[in-house]
């Protein structure tokens, strides 16, 4: 019997692996798709129109405010029949394959242009013609067969030619059974192959996540606050920062790029292990986290040190591959660790590692403030897009309940079971987690 408080909701999984491959077609086909690619691109960006933007008023919080965009122009990207009709027509004149070809390249255009677009409205990307610098071919759903018995893909080059691939006998044939198949990506030696599936998730946990440049700091009241140390992940990255710099001074630039791929895989190897553990250890939740904007985080207006530190802990990869295995949520970050979460007071400056409400006297660390607000915005903005229960946050009184008394610690070592749990540790607001409690019951088993 499911609670009436449980809901269930579609959690839609995606895995991608490749397999390698040996053909002298393939060469030539990505060869011209990238060619017709970047034609197509052409095309697009040189009758682009440009408009002006002009600042709009908006009503928030029952005031009147400005609204003004980063560009003064923006772009319009075509997309009238009769351009895209001519554009199928101009890349047909060069086109020794199949038809749907063409039409898996003008759709990559348009995904790549859109891209493009919303990046510059942000800011985030220069007034600059996109150009293919990576050799690939994304083949459109119509131009493969796939038979599920034998695992294997016929992908159509021209009429009556045809190019097989068989995941039979992989060592991730068995991860993969039952699920299907999405639009593959050739490339020279490999072809990587996209497997989707769909998993009911009736959810029982809501937990806010803080994320901070050594941890991950959460909270959920069944279990209290949960601590995931990041320390191991910054420790890995200064010391590769530093063989980077030593091997860039001496000019060898081969040893340069073997401590990036180093570095990039055991930065994935963490991510990975992290993300499994979660899942492994807080089954039928929905992680929140904060939407943060790692742009602001590393832009020049703040010191060179934080920028540094704040660029060693990639946020925005750990919450995306999290969003890959469980279910997440975005809130707005602003003032998540200077709200009080007891009586809603707004602190103008917060300084230090403990919040201190001058209203109501609360006295708690920053980031299980933090947490404690991340969850409650998310709960508040369901109630008021669903007009459900009533939320559940930090209780209204003057002493915490008993499960907040509680601190789950939670870690990844690079060589080993994943996740490692400590010892709960004992609550105190001034951030002293010095005296153990002995280890939950409920996580013993795991």
């Amino acid at each position: 019997m499911l609670k009436s408080s449980e809901v269930c909701q579609i959690l839609e999984l995606v895995r991608s692996y490749s397999v390698p491959i040996r053909d002298d077609r393939v060469r030539g086909l990505i060869t011209w798709y990238v060619k017709a690619l970047q034609n197509a691109i052409d095309m697009i960006w040189d009758n682009i129109e440009w408009r002006y933007c002009f600042p709009e008023l908006v009503r928030r919080g029952g005031k009147l405010t400005t609204v003004i965009g980063w560009k003064v122009r923006i772009p319009i990207i075509p997309k009238d029949r009769v351009f895209k009709k001519r554009l199928r027509e101009e890349l047909m004149k060069d086109n020794p394959y199949a038809a749907h070809w063409i039409d898996a390249v003008i759709r990559k255009a348009y995904s790549i242009m859109e891209n493009w677009r919303k990046k510059y409205l942000r800011g985030k990307a220069r007034k600059v013609k996109p150009r293919i610098r990576r050799r690939f071919a994304r083949c459109k759903i119509t131009l493969m067969k796939i038979d599920y018995q034998a695992k294997t893909i016929r992908i159509t080059l021209r009429p009556g030619e045809y190019l097989t691939i068989s995941w039979r006998s992989t060592w991730f044939e068995h991860r993969v059974r039952g699920w299907t198949v999405g639009e593959v990506i050739i490339k020279d030696d490999r072809v990587v192959i996209p497997f989707k599936s769909s998993e009911e998730i009736y959810v029982r946990r809501v937990i806010g996540w803080d994320s901070n440049e050594p941890s991950l700091d959460g909270y959920e009241p069944s279990i209290g606050f949960i601590h995931v140390d990041l320390k191991p992940l910054q420790s890995m990255k200064i010391v590769y920062e530093r063989k980077k710099a030593i091997a860039q001074s001496r000019g060898k630039r081969e040893l340069y790029e073997k401590y990036v791929r180093r570095e990039r895989n055991r930065e994935k190897d963490f991510i990975n292990k992290l993300s499994a553990g979660l899942r492994l250890l807080f089954p039928n939740s929905i992680h929140v986290f904060e939407d943060l904007d790692k742009e602001d985080l590393v832009s020049r207006k703040r010191a060179k040190n934080r920028r540094k530190r704040n660029a060693r802990t990639p946020w925005k990869r750990i919450h995306r591959r999290i969003s890959e295995v469980a279910l997440t949520a975005y809130v707005d970050p602003r003032n998540t660790s200077r709200e009080c979460p007891r009586c809603g007071y707004v602190v103008e400056t917060q300084e230090g590692h403990v919040f201190e409400c001058p209203r109501c006297g609360l006295k708690l660390n920053r980031h299980k403030v933090a947490s404690i607000n991340i969850r409650r915005r998310y709960l508040e903005e369901k109630r008021r897009r669903k007009r459900r229960a009533r939320m559940r946050g930090f209780p209204h009184s003057n002493e915490p309940e008993e499960t907040m008394k509680e601190e789950l610690w939670v870690g990844v070592t690079p060589s080993g079971r994943s996740p490692v749990i400590w010892i709960p540790m004992k609550w105190d607001p001034e951030g002293d987690e010095t005296k153990g409690r002995g280890l939950d019951q409920r996580y013993q088993a795991q």
